[in-house]
């Protein structure tokens, strides 16, 4: 018998135990009521209570909360019915408030978004609902925040997740949106086919600038060449002139010479398919008195070989040697220009130079730098970008 009591006053104990004993987990708090009257709050920890008088009536999670509401149906200023799916996130800040005050704050909370949500979205048409979400959740998270903080409980953000207009609604913005992509394709592609279009008005245009260029200076060669080359067949006809006069002048001939040549000469003015009629010139008298003249003599033969024997021939001209001569002086040229222009290069990077170590330093001279716009009548060229004009000719 005793083994029992004792057994039992065991247990007796063990229950006492745990009743007195009440741990709180953390984040949470625990609101306590003595017979029916709120004592105090116990905080995460172990804490002793008064038992069967003490009873922990409400045990509050002070973390932040996500809540979702189911989607609600929201008529807009230009009636058309919407639906709203949103999401609100809130926190317990005081768990005595928010165990008295409200008697269920999520269903409050719920009620309250609803008719937030119907009198911000009743005030605005569809196409500003779907472009302002923004804008509403702002509203509506201060509309929240003012309303649950006598409950102790802080709305910290509000989220629209989905705002679904009517099936027709939607089938109409998907075709005007479609419109709209249709028509900024068709005009990206007419603005490239305008730009295309001008590309190849000013490629054909630069090409025939560029062949119409090229033809001027392919004729001003051209020109060139024939004025180099009737030059030189002038300064031939020229030597070989002064050549035939020299020798002639060096045989010493006399009137019978002359007149054999001028004897020599009539065939040839008769030969020809084209001379139907040939009139004897009246000079042809004169040339047979100077033949007669030396008739005395042996023969004209005799006369001519000793004409001959008394010729000295000009001073031979090397022609090649010229062309040699003059390719070289124009080899010459060209270097003393070349030179010239890469020492005037020189001259204008120097001052760049100094410009990039030490500074943006103006040029002693106000020379340009490499790559400016230079006047063309300054650089030695032509007032029309024309390169001045060269040497008279070139071999």
């Amino acid at each position: 018998m005793s083994v029992f009591v004792l057994i039992a006053l065991a247990i007796l104990v063990v229950l006492l135990l745990m009743a007195t004993l009440k741990i709180i987990r953390q984040q949470q708090v625990a609101i306590v009521e003595r017979l029916g009257k709120f004592r105090k709050a116990l905080e995460p920890g172990p804490h002793l209570v008064v038992p069967f008088f003490d009873q922990i009536r409400y045990t509050l999670d002070m973390r932040e909360q996500v809540v979702p509401f189911p989607p609600q149906g929201v008529i807009t200023e230009d009636n058309l019915m919407v639906s709203i799916d949103s999401v609100i996130y809130f926190q317990i800040v005081d768990p005595v408030r928010a165990a008295y005050e409200a008697q269920n704050y999520r269903a409050a909370i719920e009620q309250l978004t609803m008719t937030t949500l119907r009198n911000i979205i009743g005030g605005m048409d569809l196409e500003a609902a779907l472009t302002s979400r923004e804008e509403i959740n702002q509203r509506l998270r201060a509309v929240l925040d003012d309303a649950t903080g006598k409950w102790g409980i802080k709305v910290n953000r509000v989220e629209l997740r989905a705002i679904e207009p009517p099936p027709t609604i939607r089938d109409a913005m998907e075709k005007g949106a479609r419109a709209e992509r249709d028509k900024r394709a068709q005009i990206l592609l007419a603005e490239g086919q305008r730009q295309s279009q001008i590309l190849a008005a000013g490629g054909d245009r630069e090409a025939a600038i560029l062949r119409a260029q090229g033809d001027r200076e392919a004729q001003v060669l051209r020109a060139q060449a024939d004025r180099q080359a009737q030059m030189l067949r002038a300064e031939g006809e020229a030597q070989a002139i002064t050549a035939v006069f020299e020798a002639i002048h060096a045989g010493q001939p006399d009137q019978a010479l002359l007149a054999y040549q001028y004897m020599q000469m009539m065939p040839k003015l008769a030969a020809g398919d084209a001379n139907k009629v040939w009139i004897v010139p009246s000079e042809l008298n004169d040339a047979l008195k100077g033949l007669g003249q030396v008739s005395g003599e042996r023969d004209v033969r005799e006369y001519v070989s000793r004409a001959a024997a008394q010729f000295t021939a000009p001073e031979r001209v090397d022609v090649q040697a010229e062309i040699e001569e003059q390719a070289r002086r124009d080899r010459e040229l060209s270097n003393k220009t070349v030179e010239k222009a890469i020492s005037e290069a020189q001259s204008l990077d120097a001052p760049r130079a100094k410009r990039t170590l030490g500074g943006n330093t103006p040029h002693p001279h106000g020379a340009p730098a490499i790559g400016d716009a230079v006047d063309p009548a300054s650089s030695g060229g032509s007032p029309d970008g024309q390169p001045s004009a060269g040497p008279d000719f070139h071999v």
